[in-house]
């Protein structure tokens, strides 16, 4: 009996822990159902985000295809001299380094000028016996003319001229030149009227040749300082401080490249392509990736025999002074400009199935469209009017340039910048 009874106790605890141990994995199962639920929602709603492909798009417009002509080419500059000593010395001061820029009338080299003012110095001294000798033929034959008829009144207005003109000269008023112009219009009023002509003449001609002396001194004076004749570079110099030059020795070199040329060949089948006033991409390999504009200026009327090209002068600015001369240059010359076609870009275009097409956008859709393609350059394409409905591309459209490689007929897309 007791036997039976502790059989049915334990009977009747194994069946509660087995219901107690249902329940419990019912309700696990039941909020494992809910979670996984969520979760399948959670991931359809993130899903049409998440298939969504990445794209970048531009617009289909209208403007002029550029059909440009490649042509190597050389950059040279026509603003070079070598600067040349005009005259003998010793360089006094030599105020120039290699590499400087210079502007125009800057003082680059000085001369000793003491030999060439003691030289001007004795042709004025010259020109003024000259002149006394003049005064008193002139004040002579004004004598000899006087006792015969009254002055002349001619005369009389031009001394009083000349006198005047005198004064003022000495006071610094006015120049060497007006002063010389009034002594000149004196002295041949009184060679028209005068008795004593040759003797006049004579004088006259003596004085000139002394003038000449002064005028030739001075020159070499004023070239015994040498200046900038344009804004520009030093470089090469060749003489030192205190050294003696000679007359047409080389000093050192100045350049101008604020603006620079480029000289093209083009081949003589194309040379007919050739505008001037085209627009010029100018590319230099010190520079990767920097494009340099420019303008056609000249076209060479003469073929080379040797390799039938054609120079094409190419100007071009270079305020930064990048560009220097000697320079190879790869150069693209606008040669057709087709005015108002429909163009989109070449990365734009794809082929499958040997028909090219493109990926428009509609409303967040890739849409293919075969497209006719007519003109093009390295850079854009112009798209003609499709045959078909729903062929083509029309202008406003946004057209899909990167990440449509491997896309499909109505994707989804998102826009991306």
């Amino acid at each position: 009996m007791m036997f039976s009874k502790k059989v049915l106790t334990i009977s009747l605890v194994v069946i509660v822990i087995g219901l107690l141990v249902f329940f419990i994995f019912i309700r696990r199962g039941a909020n494992s159902s809910v979670g996984e639920s969520s979760q399948d929602s959670a991931e359809l709603e993130k899903k049409p985000e998440e298939t969504s492909l990445p794209v970048k798009v531009t617009t289909a417009k209208r403007g002029d295809l550029i059909i440009k002509l490649k042509s190597p080419g050389e950059a040279v500059t026509n603003r070079m001299i070598t600067m040349k000593s005009e005259v003998a010395g010793f360089i006094k001061s030599l105020n120039v380094e290699e590499g400087q820029h210079v502007k125009k009338g800057d003082l680059l080299v000085e001369l000793d000028e003491r030999e060439y003012k003691l030289e001007l110095e004795r042709y004025q001294a010259d020109r003024l016996s000259k002149l006394s000798e003049l005064l008193l033929e002139k004040q002579f034959g004004e004598f000899e003319e006087s006792s015969v008829k009254p002055e002349n009144k001619i005369i009389q207005d031009a001394k009083e001229k000349y006198e005047e003109s005198q004064k003022l000269y000495l006071k610094g008023i006015i120049s060497e030149e007006e002063f010389d112009k009034a002594f000149r219009e004196y002295e041949m009023a009184l060679i028209e009227s005068g008795e004593r002509k040759e003797e006049i003449r004579s004088a006259a001609k003596g004085l000139t040749q002394a003038e000449i002396g002064v005028k030739t001194a001075r020159m070499k004076l004023e070239k015994a300082k040498i200046r900038a004749p344009f804004s520009g570079i030093i470089c090469d110099i060749q003489v030192s401080p205190q050294e003696h030059v000679t007359a047409s020795r080389d000093l050192f070199t100045l350049v101008n490249i604020s603006r620079i040329q480029v000289h093209a060949k083009v081949l003589e089948s194309e040379i007919g392509k050739i505008k001037v006033g085209r627009h010029v991409d100018l590319r230099f390999s010190a520079y990767p990736g920097k494009v340099f504009k420019g303008k056609v200026k000249a076209i060479s009327p003469i073929i080379n025999p040797e390799d039938k090209t054609c120079k094409v002068i190419i100007d071009a600015e270079n305020p930064q002074e990048e560009i220097k001369p000697g320079m190879h240059a790869e150069v693209e010359i606008a040669a057709e400009i087709h005015k108002d076609k429909l163009l989109i870009p070449q990365e734009a275009i794809l082929v499958r199935d040997g028909r090219k097409l493109a990926f428009v956008v509609e409303d967040g859709l890739a849409k293919w469209r075969y497209i006719q393609v007519g003109l093009e350059n390295q850079d854009y394409a112009e798209v003609l009017k499709g045959e078909k409905e729903g062929e083509g591309i029309r202008e406003g459209e946004s057209v899909i340039i990167d990440g449509h490689f491997t896309m499909a007929h109505d994707a989804r897309v998102r826009i991306i910048k």
